[in-house]
């Protein structure tokens, strides 16, 4: 992986919530290192010694405008991304790995795999989940942590940086699927 993409909202309004897991893993990532941000406003980006991290801050919808952007510009395929994002049919705690796939109907997704053009793109989707039956959808991912759920979430965060700089470092998200799906410390 060469770039590694976390999915969220811009502003503080969005900063704590569940939708802004993606965000919340790269922030980790980066170590406080200051972001830089792209031309025309499309997202924040760190070029790291292993990796560039990326978070789009065209909102949720329209993330794929950053990742075409960076493909573009880096001559990086799609291939070579990791895109973070919450998902809410994972239990909060886990995260699974996977090489390809569906979006999930998960919109930040499906916008990055519209813009570049293919489903064969890494993905780690962090858990978020399950929804209560009584919340709507979105309702749930724009609410905030509880400050039950916030130690989950903050191991969560922990096990998902240790996969991605397994997957990066090693060059081996096969290890990093194995070591860490579903895996709930």
């Amino acid at each position: 992986m060469r770039v590694i993409v976390g999915l969220g909202n811009p502003g503080a309004r969005y900063a704590q919530t569940r939708h802004n897991a993606g965000f919340m893993l790269v922030d980790a990532l980066s170590e406080g290192a200051s972001w830089k941000s792209w031309p025309g406003e499309l997202g924040d980006y760190l070029v790291m010694p292993d990796f560039i991290l990326a978070k789009p801050l065209t909102y949720m919808n329209e993330s794929g405008r950053f990742a075409a952007a960076l493909s573009r510009f880096y001559k990086i395929p799609p291939s070579e991304f990791l895109v973070c994002f919450d998902d809410m049919s994972i239990p909060l705690g886990q995260i699974r790995i996977r090489e390809e796939g569906s979006s999930g109907g998960h919109n930040g997704m499906r916008s990055i795999a519209e813009e570049l053009k293919t489903d064969k793109i890494p993905r780690l989707r962090l858990g978020i989940g399950p929804r209560p039956p009584m919340i709507d959808g979105a309702s749930f991912v724009l609410g905030t942590f509880t400050k039950e759920e916030r130690s989950l979430l903050e191991r969560m965060i922990a096990a998902a940086k240790e996969a991605v700089l397994l997957a990066v470092k090693e060059r081996d998200i096969a290890r990093a699927m194995s070591r860490y799906n579903a895996r709930s410390d």
